[in-house]
């Protein structure tokens, strides 16, 4: 179907939502197996032992949970934080967590700590900025000074009352949770899952259509089914692996039967437009190092561009750059769980 399509429907018996836009699947959630607590989750939490070679803390979680912190400017062990998960966790290790706390809706993100209101820059048209701008300032009239606004670009097509009560509730919820530090650790905002995921982050541009229960009869399965697969076609018969190991992730480039002299650009460049997209709806992050297929040096700069593109506005990483081998190193932020595990299938070599 040509559109922006939002497809909520069950995957492996739990919760889920995918994003299609013209027939192509552009994001994926699905709530975990298991109890573990959700990225955007806050705790009470009590800092315990540092970790200089790690240049981190650990802070002790309810249950006997365990988080990682790498902000430790001042923070003394015994001493009582707020922190917010930050992604899931790897097998084993503890959670990422961060004190830099985000109450975040549809419509509007406070932020603890970061002063000032702000409007999305996405939002162009200057009566409609101050309009919001406006409808900010009486919303957050009375808040602490130190308490931030960030109104999203979804404000552009909503009813100003809504807009209104979703930062209200942002505003009450932060106030409550930042006036909460007595106690021993304990859970005080629960995570968003996957279906809350695709009303509130998938919400600009508005989708044409919400799906309920039509994964299998819209293809969204098929379009799933691919990602646990190494191999990725693409446009003029190349194709690239991706193949995640305990260390890194590795991706291969090959230009399949094109034997041209442009054959190896055309390929990368095609394959460097994907990956953001792969990787992502695949849960891969970390080290991440590209085998491109061969192609004259030059061309580089080129491939560089395209690959800076295509990484924008993705999860946060590090595009690092080419190795004296020609490999290309990146890394990407672990945002959420690897596919294969939440399939239960078994990844190449075993998921990072």
């Amino acid at each position: 179907m040509i559109g922006r399509v939002v497809h909520l429907d069950n995957l492996a018996d739990r919760p889920a939502a995918a994003l299609v836009v013209d027939g192509r699947l552009e994001d994926l959630a699905v709530d975990p197996a298991d109890d573990r607590p959700l990225p955007g989750a806050i705790f009470r939490a009590v800092a315990d032992r540092p970790m200089k070679g790690l240049g981190g803390l650990f802070v002790k979680l309810p249950q006997g949970g365990s988080g990682f912190l790498r902000q430790t400017a001042g923070i003394a062990p015994g001493q009582r934080l707020l922190v917010q998960v930050t992604g899931p966790a790897e097998p084993g290790k503890a959670l990422p967590v961060t004190t830099r706390l985000l109450f975040k809706s549809r419509y509007a993100i406070v932020t603890p700590g970061a002063p000032g209101l702000n409007v999305s820059r996405r939002i162009r048209e200057d009566d409609l900025r101050d309009g919001l701008e406006t409808l900010a300032k009486a919303a957050m009239a009375g808040a602490p000074d130190d308490l931030g606004l960030i109104l999203r670009s979804a404000c552009a097509g909503a009813e100003e009352e809504a807009i209104a009560d979703d930062i209200a509730a942002m505003r009450d919820l932060a106030l409550a949770v930042l006036a909460d530090l007595d106690g021993g650790p304990e859970l005080l905002v629960e995570g968003v899952g996957a279906q809350e995921t695709a009303w509130r982050d998938w919400a600009d541009p508005e989708p044409d259509e919400v799906v309920e229960s039509g994964f299998a009869e819209h293809g969204v399965l098929d379009m799933i089914e691919a990602l646990l697969q190494a191999r990725v076609d693409l446009p003029g018969g190349g194709h690239m692996m991706i193949e995640p190991t305990r260390a890194l992730v590795a991706v291969d480039v090959n230009t399949g039967p094109d034997t041209t002299p442009g054959a190896g650009l055309k390929a990368n460049i095609a394959a460097a437009r994907d990956l953001a997209r792969q990787l992502r709806l695949r849960g891969l992050g970390g080290q991440i190092v590209i085998d491109f297929a061969p192609m004259p040096k030059k061309d580089r700069a080129i491939l560089d561009q395209v690959i800076r593109a295509a990484f924008k506005g993705e999860a946060e990483g590090n595009l690092a750059g080419w190795t004296t081998l020609g490999l290309f190193e990146m890394t990407r932020k672990r945002d959420r769980l690897p596919l294969t595990e939440v399939m239960g299938a078994d990844g190449a070599g075993g998921a990072p």
